[in-house]
């Protein structure tokens, strides 16, 4: 377990909730990229599983805990961008 990889991974957690407000709030997925979004989803999905296979640690809970706010993030993602579309029911 290292403390700069727990560091990282609180540093990150706690952006993901402000994203997820602005997102909730404002209906819009201006400035954001759903390719960014995968990328960084698919880098904590990787996390765990190095943890799991390779390194096992409570420090696999910050990377689920930061894949779960990245994937909230995209369900509103695809939300706001089936309401902007005018596809919502």
């Amino acid at each position: 377990m290292s403390i700069f990889e727990i560091i990282m991974l609180i540093c990150f957690g706690f952006a993901w909730p402000f994203s997820i407000y602005k997102s909730y709030k404002s209906g819009s997925n201006e400035g954001k990229s759903l390719i960014f979004l995968f990328i960084v989803f698919t880098g904590y999905i990787a996390g765990i599983l190095h943890k799991i296979l390779y390194n096992f640690d409570i420090v696999v809970y910050l990377y689920a805990l930061d894949g779960v706010l990245v994937g909230i993030d995209i369900l509103l993602f695809l939300r706001n961008q089936r309401r902007a579309s005018g596809n919502c029911s």
